[in-house]
């Protein structure tokens, strides 16, 4: 399938997505089929070098997933129910949360039509119309928060021989401290690059001159990989896209109507979590109705109840980990703290998990964050109450070696 540019990231899926499309019978058609596993993050800097950090364990990766590849499997699966009519071209004009009326719009004849649910599940993203007319209802929290970077989307091809142009199983990132650029693999060996940085940057860059000037001083690597043609074509052609990150409660409205998925709680990208908790919230919801026999009126709260506070640490994390990865990775003091986590994890499999793990390759939310949190106070104790620890750690450390080549096949 040949990959389409646009303003869409690549999907990054873990453990959270995974389990939720083994549910529905899923999981095998996307990982076998079309997912591209990434061990680690392979930095790039400014002088060409590239050194990787991995994620886990030797076995432990994310998934590079195309956008519209997952959609049409999804799509796929969903009409072979014969009780599941898709209908493209609708617009929710509006809807009535307490009685699951709703009105739409049909593109491109502008024809009305109206529908009744018995539940309407708002999936319908970060600007969600259903949201939206929560919003009109007292008692319902809601914020937003754009963060001052945008985003654009520019491409790798694939080599002349049709192979690709960088390593495979890695997701690239050229970390430069105020902003960065990654680079995930593609079905079709092209990459998916997308640049991160603060809107002045990009309207700085005005000129052909100005853009090639400012990727040989940060990118220097990666412009015979993009080509200076389709750089500046690809630059000057889009616009960069906000980013942005929402937080609401309740999620529910009575028994007939829910929000899930970025509906609830779009976040920014640089976790990779915002699919995965969207499709964790239908395993999630899934799971709750077996176990309430299908009592709406218990469901839809518990549903909130549930699943708040874990979709808001998700938020706070994924804007974290942006400065974790356009900054931190180069930062020593972060390198170390790096391999410390993996050392007490290789000692401590079962007490000790790193913050990362927990959150790509467990299923564990605001529980297994305040167990990081705890873990640290106690690391900390440690060191202060014997400090010749540390000295022993570090030598032992040395000794370790990931058993991770640089390069996957």
């Amino acid at each position: 399938m040949k990959h389409v540019t646009g303003k869409s990231i690549n999907l990054a899926l873990s453990v959270r997505g995974r389990s939720s499309l083994k549910a529905v019978g899923l999981e095998d058609e996307v990982i076998v089929r079309h997912a591209i596993p990434m061990y680690a993050r392979l930095i790039h800097d400014r002088d060409g070098s590239r050194r990787p950090i991995p994620y886990g364990k030797s076995d432990q990766c994310i998934f590079s997933v195309g956008r519209r590849f997952l959609n049409e499997v999804l799509l796929s699966a969903a009409e072979k129910h014969s009780n599941v009519n898709i209908h493209f071209n609708h617009k929710l004009v509006t809807c009535d949360p307490e009685t699951g009326s709703m009105t739409f719009e049909r593109y491109p004849s502008k024809e009305i039509t109206t529908a009744q649910a018995d539940l309407i599940v708002g999936c319908d993203g970060a600007f969600s119309a259903v949201r939206r007319q929560m919003l009109k209802r007292p008692r319902f929290n809601y914020s937003q928060t754009y963060i001052p970077h945008g985003y654009m989307e520019l491409t790798i091809p694939a080599t002349p021989d049709g192979q690709f142009a960088m390593e495979v199983n890695y997701l690239h990132i050229w970390p430069r401290d105020s902003f960065m650029m990654i680079a995930l693999p593609n079905q079709d060996k092209t990459y998916t690059v997308t640049l991160f940085m603060p809107y002045e940057n990009f309207e700085d860059l005005i000129t052909p001159e100005k853009l090639l000037d400012f990727f040989f001083e940060n990118f220097p690597d990666a412009i015979p990989l993009i080509g200076k043609k389709n750089l500046i074509e690809d630059y000057f052609r889009l616009k960069p896209s906000p980013l942005i990150s929402v937080k609401c409660n309740p999620y529910h409205v009575g028994d007939k109507t829910v929000i899930m998925g970025d509906a609830a709680h779009a976040m920014v990208p640089f976790y990779g979590q915002g699919m995965n908790a969207g499709f964790e919230d239908c395993l999630i919801f899934d799971e709750l109705l077996e176990r309430e026999n299908f009592q709406l009126a218990r469901v839809l709260p518990e549903f909130t109840l549930y699943r708040t506070p874990d979709a808001e640490a998700i938020c706070d994390l994924a804007m974290y980990n942006y400065v974790e990865m356009r900054h931190l990775v180069n930062s020593k003091s972060f390198l170390l703290r790096k391999k410390c986590d993996k050392f007490l994890n290789l000692i401590f499999a079962d007490s000790w998990i790193p913050l990362y793990t927990m959150v790509i390759n467990q299923t564990i939310w605001a529980v297994g964050v305040s167990a990081s949190v705890v873990g640290l106070s106690v690391f900390a104790k440690l060191l202060h109450n014997h400090p010749h620890w540390l000295e022993a750690a570090l030598e032992s450390l040395n000794k370790f070696k990931l058993s991770m080549p640089l390069f996957h096949n």
